[in-house]
């Protein structure tokens, strides 16, 4: 039995939305407020707005709307699949609006197996990208005249099904995927241990959708740690990352947006497919967790996420001269201090990389000390915690307001492991990926560990910069294990006085834990192998 289901979008105001969608359609602004009121207005003015059905594989019926401009001059289109949602197409209904005043046709649907479209949720599958490709279809067929280029927009869910529509169909010429996912399996399991909370947020945040049998197997097989290589050859076919190369080959320009945070989809698998683009593409890294970051541009709200989405296809489908293209490749949002700092490429350049060692004496120092063992109790909850919950954390931390550890300096060393540096005499900018090496021993054969890099603070409190688990499934039982692992990637500034502070434990509930109750990891740091932490000095 699941806990009770809940939105990943919890800032959504859906009744808002949908009379906005519904004054579209009538032209009866006068419940809408008079900024939403004008805008609707506006389209009206230019675009004809309607409701209707397209038809997808196997001949289901998606739930859909259109915004068609009448005149019979040659136009950009943008076609944009919904989220993990249960409110379907009109999340969308301001946002397509202002790009069809921009002068755009615009579809916008609801994926197979959510709100009012037919068929059974396919997690960005065959299915799903027969959809979008008839999806494409119905709006050209309907267009008054030539359309010249096609986007493909999507946020969370409908950024997957848009990455990879675009890589089957050549005629989308540009992406925009906010929140979304690169590697699916990254997703579901990362350094081999299972993404649990991220299986679970999937299969209760949208109650009423459908999910197809095996969407629900693959999810369902996640949070029973069954049938892995079925799972993860499922999740292959809906990554864009397996298909990186069509995309390049066609130099199809993509725009991500992301956030350093994300509980759902973690950043460094998007990361990892945006190196590997050999096209245009601009990826917008900021604050909080899982659809946040673009969450105030949906009902309208001024938002640099979107704002950078438009200027993204006015410049790569209509040839605006707006400098997109000029500004780099990378725009940072830095913790805590909200500063955007741009960057020509990913990963960012780096002044150096700091090598501090896991001591026997609980410092991070510049030398090795091999030698030493500090055990930690498996099974037991601790005080630090990657979130409160899937991405509703982090929209504290987009109010500035991260998640604080008030007492982290006195942690129960009998279920965390802990290391700090010295107090830093300066700001040290973190930019960019830190590394963790560690060795320990395991009683069985079973292990997982979480690594967390914290700010400590001189009062004692601290706060989360990143994170990342680790399991080994296949060692033997009290063997040494040497675990090498990317933390996410992150752009943080330690303030003078403050101290890096390295935490391990054995459990964490955002993850499976394949320790043995009441067992034992006792960390340590040989002298062939010794434990360290890099940090990428900005």
């Amino acid at each position: 039995m699941h806990p009770a289901a809940h939105s990943l979008y919890p800032e959504l105001d859906a009744t808002a939305l949908g009379a906005f969608a519904a004054a579209l359609e009538s032209g009866e602004t006068a419940g809408l407020p008079p900024a939403r009121a004008a805008e609707a207005e506006a389209v009206r003015a230019v675009a004809v707005f309607g409701r209707g059905k397209v038809t997808g594989a196997d001949g289901d019926l998606l739930d859909a709307a259109l915004w068609r401009h009448t005149g019979s001059g040659p136009r950009p289109a943008v076609v944009m699949p919904a989220p993990w949602t249960d409110l379907g197409w009109p999340v969308y209904a301001v946002q397509a609006a202002r790009f069809a005043t921009r002068g755009y046709d615009v579809l916008a649907y609801s994926p197979r197996g959510f709100a009012a479209s037919e068929g059974h949720a396919d997690f960005a599958g065959p299915l799903d990208v027969t959809d979008g490709r008839h999806a494409l279809d119905h709006l050209l067929e309907r267009a008054a005249g030539p359309v010249t280029r096609i986007g493909l927009l999507g946020v969370s869910y409908g950024a997957g099904i848009a990455q990879l529509v675009a890589a089957h169909d050549a005629r989308v010429d540009a992406v925009a995927a906010l929140s979304g996912w690169g590697d699916l399996g990254e997703v579901l399991r990362e350094n081999s241990t299972r993404r649990t909370a991220a299986a679970h947020a999937l299969l209760t945040a949208s109650p009423r959708a459908r999910l197809s049998e095996p969407t629900q197997r693959a999810l369902e097989n996640v949070l029973a740690h069954r049938a892995v290589h079925e799972t993860l050859a499922w999740a292959e076919q809906r990554s864009p990352f397996t298909l990186v190369k069509e995309l390049g080959r066609r130099r199809v320009p993509v725009f991500y947006a992301h956030a350093w945070h994300e509980t759902l989809f973690p950043a460094n698998q998007v990361l990892r497919m945006f190196q590997e683009l050999d096209g245009p593409k601009r990826i917008d890294l900021s604050i909080g967790d899982h659809g946040g970051p673009e969450m105030t541009g949906l009902p309208g709200l001024p938002n640099r996420i979107w704002t950078d989405a438009h200027r993204w296809f006015d410049h790569h489908l209509c040839g605006a001269d707006n400098g997109i293209d000029a500004e780099g490749q990378v725009l940072s949002e830095v913790m805590w201090s909200h500063a955007l700092e741009p960057s020509p490429a990913w990963p960012v350049p780096t002044r150096r990389v700091r090598r501090l060692h896991l001591t026997g004496t609980g410092e991070l120092a510049d030398a090795p000390d091999p030698g030493w063992a500090a055990g930690v109790l498996c099974g037991v909850g601790t005080p630090v915690t990657v979130a409160d919950a899937i991405a509703r954390s982090g929209y504290a931390e987009l109010a500035g307001r991260p998640r604080p550890y008030p007492d982290a300096a006195a942690m129960d060393r009998t279920a965390t492991a802990v290391w700090t540096a010295a107090p830093t005499s300066a700001t040290t900018r973190l930019r960019g990926t830190p590394r963790l090496r560690v060795t320990y021993r395991a009683a069985n054969s079973g292990s997982t560990f979480v690594a967390y890099l914290l700010d400590l603070a001189p009062d004692g409190s601290a706060r989360l910069i990143t994170h990342a688990p680790s399991s080994d499934l296949d060692a033997p039982p009290d063997s040494l294990i040497t675990a090498d692992i990317d933390l996410q990637a992150t752009a943080y500034d330690l303030p003078p006085g403050h101290r890096a502070m390295l935490a391990l434990t054995a459990r964490d509930p955002f993850y499976a834990d394949a320790n043995l109750p009441r067992a034992t990891l006792s960390f340590t740091s040989p002298e062939p192998t010794p434990s360290y932490v890099e940090l990428p000095l900005g």
